[in-house]
């Protein structure tokens, strides 16, 4: 059983904090205003609700126009993406509607930008990290303390919010209580998915991520390191490090946008996990790969797990042998299975996208790894882009699976 509740806990602020915190709410609004003026174009009847999308033209210069750390500039911009989407079914509904505008004293707080505490909160601002402690009732029976003051109470995110001259915290908290054990009786389904080098990421529903800009902008970055470093003196010293920063800052926005849609892909297919291959030896089983596409691997995942848990969908790790080289259709295992980026079983003669068959095997794995455990637990398929697979990569249609 999932209980959700939100606590709106008043904060003392420490003194002259005021301005600060005011300052981090125009620069969040300022964000939120831009993106839903760049999102909402006019009333051509186009309207950009990808986050990823938005992010991805939005981020840098949003960073460079404001103070805020790049995960607040990230929330402003979703904020108004958010926003968009609802007038957009709004206008589907035939209901009137305009570009959102922001107004409100308000800044989206997550795990990254605020340390929750049973007593006070870290929150970033313009000017680095502020504490405030909480005002809370002495009766522990009573709201907010009543959620705050229980260990089982779980902190997910919380809404900065200026009140005339009161600042107010609305924490949005979970709690999980087991529910008598039973067995796992529901139909469930798994989306595999790839990494590499010249798609980042694959999905077992057929959904391919380029690593085209990511590849474009790791070899922009390095020809400018290597120019710099060429040069030797003190000032190109501390360029380098500005273009460290700007390269880590380009691909984590670009991974997060990548992270986001996978979660969505997830949702859409009624996904209880994502299955990624276990990155410990990743080098290994990726000789090509860079540090960049390491780093990138192992950031992605990072990301898919910690947002993924927002929508009760979990994030796993397979062991990969031989995914790359198995057909997903009758399991035939062979090097000349594949050859770069295409895939062609000597056995049976399936044939199709390399990446693509990875995926489904990475999913698939999952699904042994679960058969072999014993656990009498509920059937589970691995998503494809119309209809599932099992374990024995028998093909299911979407109508068999409706039924």
């Amino acid at each position: 059983m999932e209980y959700r509740r939100t606590a709106i806990i008043k904060l003392d602020t420490p003194k002259n904090a005021d301005p600060t915190l005011r300052e981090t709410v125009e620069q969040f609004r300022h964000c939120a205003n831009i993106a839903s003026e760049w999102c909402w174009h006019g009333d051509d009847g186009f309207h950009v609700t990808s986050k990823a999308k938005a992010e991805r033209a939005l981020y840098e210069s949003l960073k460079d126009e404001t103070d805020l750390t790049a995960n607040l500039v990230q929330k402003g911009i979703r904020r108004a993406v958010e926003a968009v989407k609802s007038g957009v079914e709004r206008l589907k509904r035939g209901e009137k509607t305009s570009k959102p505008h922001f107004s409100a004293d308000s800044v989206v707080y997550d795990k990254r930008s605020a340390t929750f505490h049973r007593d006070h909160v870290s929150l970033s601002t313009v000017d680095g990290r502020i504490e405030c402690d909480y005002i809370l009732p002495d009766d522990p029976e009573k709201p907010p303390l009543k959620y705050v003051g229980d260990d089982d109470y779980e902190f997910r995110m919380g809404h900065l919010q200026r009140d005339g001259d009161d600042w107010y915290l609305h924490a949005s908290m979970r709690k999980i209580e087991a529910d008598d054990p039973e067995p796992d009786t529901e139909h469930r389904t798994v989306l595999g998915v790839d990494l590499g080098v010249n798609n980042i990421a694959v999905s077992s529903t057929g959904t391919f991520w380029s690593a085209d800009e990511f590849n474009h902008w790791r070899r922009e970055y390095e020809k400018r390191r290597g120019s710099l470093q060429q040069t030797g003196t003190r000032a190109a010293h501390e360029a380098i490090e500005g273009v460290g920063r700007k390269e880590y800052g380009r691909f984590e926005i670009y991974l997060h946008g990548v992270a986001n849609e996978l979660i969505e892909e997830a949702v859409e297919y009624g996904c209880s996990h994502i299955v990624f291959e276990d990155l410990t030896h990743i080098r290994e089983n990726i000789p090509q790969a860079t540090w960049q596409h390491v780093w990138a691997f192992r950031r992605l995942y990072q990301y898919v797990e910690y947002k993924a848990a927002e929508h009760c969908v979990e994030a796993v790790q397979v062991d990969p042998r031989n995914t790359s080289k198995r057909c997903s259709t009758c399991g035939f295992t062979h090097d000349d299975n594949r050859h770069r980026g295409t895939f062609a079983c000597q056995k049976c003669g399936y044939e199709n996208h390399a990446d693509y068959n990875a995926a489904k095997n990475i999913g698939l794995q999952y699904l042994r790894r679960r058969q072999n455990a014993g656990d009498g637990g509920a059937p589970v398929d691995v998503r494809l882009n119309r209809g599932t697979v099992n374990v024995s990569g028998e093909y299911v249609p979407p109508a068999s699976v409706e039924a």
